[in-house]
């Protein structure tokens, strides 16, 4: 009994895939490390998926949204998705799936796609065991890992350290008291962004207002000097003066 084709096709395109791989040719220039694009992928798997007729056709089974903030500063969407990738033979309709995860991060509306873009390779390059082009041994050299200083939780927990905080603001006279407050909080600041973002929008905006607050106080009009009612008294008369006087 002959095999399903779809195995034969998914074969072919490895073997033509194990001859050239495709080259980590970009590099991540924030993290310093470098990558395969999705458009590498796609410019070499194309022409072999038409030519040995498979298609791939994919579909999410799971999809997860978690808003986070980037430092404490900016707003972004985590997207996290579980895809099924369907590898259908055209010759005689049989077909094989495929699963992967993918996770992406994006300040707009394009987490989702990327999260796609994400799991796409990676199915893709296990699938067809695409190999690098030029790589270079992995025990040529050893990374040397850093740990990241990590700021516990407060006592009394992130809930009433943000009210604790909050009250501190509003008490707040100047920009001056605001800052020292940040500046003096700055790393347990930077955890709640991580563990807590709502709290963490929160209080910004605590900040905020106690900041708009303070601007809108009339400013202090300067005060006037008063005038003495009393008579002056006029400066001695010199001896020689008076004389002629």
């Amino acid at each position: 009994m002959a095999a399903p084709s779809v195995y034969g096709a998914i074969n072919a395109v490895s073997a033509e895939l194990a001859r050239g791989g495709i080259a980590k040719a970009h590099v991540n220039a924030v993290d310093d490390y470098k990558y395969r694009s999705i458009d590498d992928l796609f410019d070499r798997l194309a022409p072999l998926l038409a030519r040995h007729g498979l298609c791939v056709l994919p579909r999410v089974l799971e999809r997860q949204v978690v808003e986070r903030c980037e430092e404490g500063e900016r707003l972004l969407f985590h997207v996290a998705v579980r895809v099924a990738f369907t590898l259908t033979s055209v010759d005689d309709g049989s077909a094989h799936d495929v699963e992967a995860y993918g996770e992406a991060m994006d300040a707009s509306d394009k987490a989702t796609a990327k999260a796609m873009s994400a799991a796409y390779k990676s199915a893709m390059i296990q699938t067809f065991c695409i190999p690098l082009a030029g790589s270079e041994d992995a025990d040529r050299s050893s990374p040397r890992v850093t740990s990241r200083a990590h700021v516990a939780e407060p006592v009394h927990g992130w809930e009433q350290w943000t009210r604790d905080i909050e009250d501190i603001v509003s008490l707040c006279e100047s920009e001056a008291a605001i800052a020292h407050v940040q500046e003096r909080n700055r790393e347990l600041l930077k955890s709640l962004g991580r563990e807590q973002p709502a709290l963490y929008r929160e209080l910004g905006d605590a900040f905020t207002a106690r900041r708009e607050a303070l601007e809108q106080r009339p400013a202090a009009s300067p005060r006037r000097k008063r005038r003495s009612s009393a008579v002056k008294p006029q400066p001695p008369v010199p001896a020689r003066e008076k004389e002629d006087a």
